[in-house]
């Protein structure tokens, strides 16, 4: 029987924050740099950047704090927002998990018995 997997997303009126966003803020505090963290997540720079600048406007303030370059390199890392913004995210997603969990494995109980294609 194939594992059920609940994934989570945000909708604040036309903005939303779901998996793929806060990823992207993770890689950023994790790799330093915005640059980096694209790469890393096979998107271009630019696409990061927008994504950024989306949660910014979502949350009407910076999730980043970012240096430029020069002799000792620029960087970015989570603000404080930043940081509250993913750990409420991912606490969220495992509270929702653990509630949902016997109603997944129901569901995934009444599956046809065709193998699904992943």
């Amino acid at each position: 029987m194939p594992k059920a997997a609940l994934t989570l997303r945000i909708d604040f009126g036309p903005r939303r924050l779901g998996p793929g966003k806060v990823a992207l803020l993770e890689c950023i505090a994790r790799e330093g740099s915005i640059a980096a963290a694209a790469r890393s997540m096979k998107m271009s720079y630019r696409r990061a950047w927008e994504l950024v600048e989306d949660i910014n406007t979502t949350f009407g303030a910076p999730v980043l704090s970012t240096a430029t370059g020069g002799s000792r390199g620029g960087g970015a890392r989570l603000t404080p927002l930043g940081a509250d913004v993913v750990a409420l995210f991912r606490a969220l997603e495992r509270d929702a998990a653990r509630a949902a969990s016997p109603h997944l494995q129901a569901l995934a109980g009444r599956l046809a018995s065709a193998p699904i294609p992943e």
